[in-house]
């Protein structure tokens, strides 16, 4: 085996998504990447992007070659962090949404918006869908990149930041504290009042001293109100460790959802079930 083709190797995993600027940067030259594709140890996703044969690649590898290759500011967000760290009800393993935190003005890539989920099995020889025999498959599904910015927060998010594993892929994503918030900054457009609910009672363990620091860092009355409202909702004990004097609850009435009651406290409406 050549010294470039053991680097590759040991740098990269079965799975592995790799670009053609990554590969230029450690000195493979786009000729060198093709040799590699007619041999086998790569395989063509499409133009500059590549994959590791020896498993399908997931959206998890996509997103880790975002991260690692191109240093993109991207992290799991919200309802999917929360899911791989077993903090939601249920994990949908077949997931056709994905929670993305990127910031404001940030573009992903082409070839990470359109990326598949290889999780159909696949035949990587040349057919009618497939004649430049990559592993694209007339199975293949596009998750739904959900994508949320946290401009509401006058804060570096990194101490709100963790490191899980996901599919055998380590990627960051916000901490429970920072997904809580992301997550019910998300209702009503992207997720319901009543799914947000349930995902946060089961919130019991979350850091006062965490959840404080955010809240004091955030203008988003709606948001700030919300984690408090569903805090008292469901009697969660670090919610008696909160100083709401601190944080920004604005003035007048929000509405979260239509035809539904005003909490006296929070003035935010909310579903006439949550009494």
């Amino acid at each position: 085996m050549s010294a470039k083709l053991n680097w590759l190797t040991r740098n990269t995993s079965p799975g592995s998504v790799v670009l053609q600027s990554w590969l230029t940067r450690h000195d493979f030259s786009p000729q060198l990447a093709q040799k590699y594709v007619k041999n086998g140890s790569l395989e063509k996703l499409r133009s500059g992007v590549y994959v590791r044969p020896g498993r399908a690649p997931k959206w998890s590898n996509a997103l880790s070659c975002l991260i690692e290759q191109l240093n993109f500011p991207v992290h799991l967000a919200g309802l999917t962090s929360l899911t791989h760290q077993g903090k939601a009800h249920y994990l949908q393993l077949n997931e056709t949404t994905v929670w993305l935190e990127i910031p404001p003005r940030k573009v992903l890539p082409h070839w990470f918006r359109a990326f598949p989920d290889y999780s159909e099995p696949h035949n990587s020889k040349p057919s009618d869908n497939n004649a430049s025999g990559t592993l694209l498959s007339p199975h293949s599904k596009n998750p739904n990149w959900l994508l949320i910015t946290s401009n509401k927060l006058n804060t570096d998010d990194a101490p709100y930041l963790i490191e899980i594993d996901v599919n055998g892929t380590k990627l960051k994503a916000s901490n429970p504290e920072l997904a809580a918030f992301e997550l019910l900054g998300a209702v009503p457009t992207n997720i319901s009042f009543e799914h947000a609910a349930e995902v946060f009672q089961g919130l019991t363990n979350l850091s006062p001293k965490k959840v404080q620091s955010l809240l004091e860092s955030s203008n988003s009355i709606k948001t700030n109100r919300l984690y408090l409202f569903l805090a008292r909702f469901y009697q969660h004990p670090w919610f008696s460790r909160i100083d709401e004097s601190q944080i920004n609850l604005g003035l007048g009435k929000r509405q979260i959802v239509t035809d539904g009651r005003l909490d006296q406290q929070y003035q935010i409406t909310v579903p006439k079930t949550f009494n």
